[in-house]
């Protein structure tokens, strides 16, 4: 028995956690998370096209009869003369024009033909929605990113479920034959045991459906310890898990102060009981974790800190460029451990891309994430913000030039106006430590060869020394796919087939079927 706090945890076997988890997660899935993602689309077309039979001057075009109220005598066009109209799913993104489950056809009443179809809502699904919005409210209130990145977060954690609750069902072992006649090798996968995992305030959610999605499909149990900045959002995914089926047992969350965090870290990194545990934050914490850990030969993932390079070639379209570098830079105010860190950019196109990345970054709205039309919210706290303005003296003092922003917000508090930094060198603090915010660092290269030796001249490393590449993209997370980092980035693999081998214990065995007669 593991206490920790009001919680206990239980050493459970994979039949009596594993066998009800493919049901406990679709019902979490049906229940409490969205199938359909409402957005509002305004669609021009129609309007334009109605505009069109009025002239400036009020007069309507010849062809048509009738009174329009307000307007005074408006001749209507016949039937045979309006254009033709049809429904496009580019009014909203649920509209669909094939049949598919959960949907319902849309009739035009003259001629009986289905015009589209659209989603089927039933009560579990409207719950979805609810949910989804009241998860995200929450993320936004705690965290401060803007309410529709928010909503992505909600999604995206989201997705670990789905994924996790089909990869359960495909993580089977091996049966073979031994090299020695009338026998056969098994490899069995078993869940690994009680597993913990300390997670960071800039992913409050995702970063623990990442982790605990793959604990349960194993068949684990896992104790969930989110950052003292956001706790909130931790409580309440928990409590949609509960209210899905889910005991509270297998998913606990045990949360502490920036004092006593140290102390519940070193309790789950040392006890003997808790098999696994999974870290996402700064590499010098996960150091500590990892010299905690060592003592018992504990299984570990670390997710850790990076220094991703975002690199723009000569013969590259430099629009989709900086499209994708703000995309990349200024999610979540910079502040995620993918975040382009530094952008290296080839002679020919330097000065073309720094005025290019300067015009758009001055259009991003600073303000309240709740606030309609914000792209950047604020910092995480005061701190950051103190960190933001010495990293950027610094890089002056080695020669680089601050291009727009580089100061605190008149908004006040933890707000920090998104910067352009150009001609960064990379002697700076700007160039060798992750910065974590707003910031977007540009120094120029001239060859290949350059700019991998700088790319790589870092020990937060990931031809390049990196775990994930993004090729003309910048946004790579997907749950399918393996997310880790090279050298001090991290140790071991989130999502995908990967990341459930984390919480698995291959056992071999070897059975003799004995001589046949």
């Amino acid at each position: 028995m593991l206490s920790c706090g009001k919680y206990s945890i239980f050493q459970a076997t994979r039949h009596e956690v594993r066998k009800d988890t493919s049901f406990i997660m679709r019902s979490l899935i049906l229940r409490k998370f969205p199938l359909v993602q409402p957005t509002h689309v305004v669609s021009k077309s129609l309007h334009t096209r109605c505009r069109n039979y009025l002239r400036e001057d009020g007069i309507a075009h010849p062809g048509y009869s009738g009174e329009l109220k307000g307007v005074g005598n408006f001749p209507r066009p016949s039937i045979n003369e309006l254009p033709p109209f049809r429904i496009q799913p580019s009014m909203h993104p649920t509209i669909v024009m094939e049949q598919h489950s959960h949907t319902f056809p849309i009739f035009n009443p003259s001629t009986g033909v289905v015009l589209c179809y659209v989603p089927d809502f039933d009560v579990d699904r409207v719950q979805n929605t609810i949910d989804r919005n009241y998860l995200a409210g929450v993320i936004t209130s705690e965290q401060g990113k803007p309410l529709e990145e928010s909503r992505g977060e909600v999604s995206y954690g989201a997705s670990f479920i789905y994924w996790f609750a089909e990869e359960a069902m495909r993580s089977l072992g091996d049966v073979h034959p031994a090299m020695t006649k009338n026998q056969r090798i098994m490899v069995w996968k078993q869940p690994i045991g009680v597993t913990a995992c300390i997670t960071p305030w800039n992913f409050p959610l995702a970063m623990i459906t990442r982790k605990a999605g793959a604990a349960l499909a194993a068949g684990c149990t896992m104790i969930v310890k989110p950052s003292a900045e956001t706790p909130l959002t931790a409580l309440a995914m928990a409590e949609l898990a509960y209210q899905a089926g889910l005991h509270e047992d297998v998913l606990p969350v045990v949360t502490a102060s920036h004092e006593s965090s140290p102390m519940v870290g070193k309790v789950l990194a040392t006890d003997e009981r808790v098999a696994k545990l999974s870290f996402t934050g700064s590499t010098a914490v996960g150091k500590q974790l990892l010299g905690l850990a060592s003592t018992g030969v504990k299984r570990v993932s670390m997710e850790l800190g990076g220094n991703a390079p975002f690199i723009v070639f000569d013969d590259a379209d430099v629009d989709a460029a900086v499209q994708g570098a703000i995309a990349s830079k200024f999610r979540n105010a910079g502040q995620t451990c993918v975040c382009a860190n530094r952008f290296f950019v080839q002679d020919a196109v330097y000065n073309d891309f720094v005025i290019k990345l300067n015009n758009e970054i001055e259009k991003l709205q600073v303000g309240d994430g709740f606030s309609p039309g914000v792209a950047v919210g604020p910092l995480i706290s005061r701190r950051t913000v103190k960190q933001m303005q010495q990293l950027i003296v610094d890089a002056q003092r080695h020669g680089a030039r601050v291009l727009s922003g580089g100061i605190p917000h008149p908004l006040g508090g933890n707000f920090f106006y998104p910067t352009l930094v150009g001609d960064v060198s990379p002697d700076s603090k700007l160039f060798c430590d992750e910065i974590f915010g707003p910031i977007a660092a540009v120094t120029r290269f001239s060859t290949d060869r350059d700019v991998i030796h700088m790319a790589n001249n870092t020990r937060a490393g990931e031809a390049l020394e990196y775990g994930m590449v993004g090729v003309n993209t910048g946004l790579i997370s997907t749950e399918v796919a393996p997310f880790g980092g090279m050298k001090e980035s991290g140790i071991g693999r989130e999502g995908s087939k990967y990341g459930l081998a984390e919480y698995e214990e291959l056992k071999y065995v070897l059975l003799d079927l004995g001589k046949r007669q």
